[in-house]
């Protein structure tokens, strides 16, 4: 009975290997992305691609293990949260109320430690933020809810 109930446990886990999220990766300029409304010092933006935007924007970089059923599943839950929370590609669709809001998220969750997520940082080493990058991620998203909020894009909200 137990040989059996291995052998479907395995049938199952090779079955799954054939159905597969869709990859979060968009090639195409990002006509919406944040760096196309805001300037974003080249600082700044190191720490957003490296810590951030892996589920925070059309385009994640995926690691070996992202092949391998059901941890692909849980990556892309992972990603659609992220980009439902904030999208840096899709930042500049937003209005002024919801960026301002966002970049007051990104200042609190930054200053709690909540973000990156340590799911992220235990496997991506190069996401720790060191406390400079966290205060420089922190200042910059302050001085941007400020600006949003001052912006004269007309607000929908």
């Amino acid at each position: 009975m137990g040989k059996r109930i291995l052998i479907v446990v395995l049938v199952l886990l090779v079955v799954i290997q054939f159905i597969r999220p869709t990859a979060n990766t968009n090639p195409q300029p990002q006509r919406a992305a944040l760096t196309n409304f805001y300037p974003v010092p080249a600082h700044v933006d190191a720490i957003l691609k490296k810590a951030c935007y892996d589920c925070h924007s059309n385009n994640t970089r995926y690691p070996w293990y992202s092949k391998v059923q059901p941890v692909a599943w849980w990556l892309q839950h992972h990603v659609d949260e992220g980009k439902r929370e904030l999208n840096f590609d899709e930042f500049g669709g937003y209005t002024r109320r919801r960026q301002s809001k966002k970049m007051k998220e990104v200042a609190e969750q930054v200053e709690k430690g909540e973000m990156p997520l340590d799911s992220y940082t235990w496997i991506h080493k190069d996401a720790i933020l060191t406390p400079e990058e966290r205060s420089t991620l922190i200042s910059w998203a302050k001085q941007m809810e400020q600006q949003a909020g001052d912006s004269t894009k007309p607000d929908t909200d």
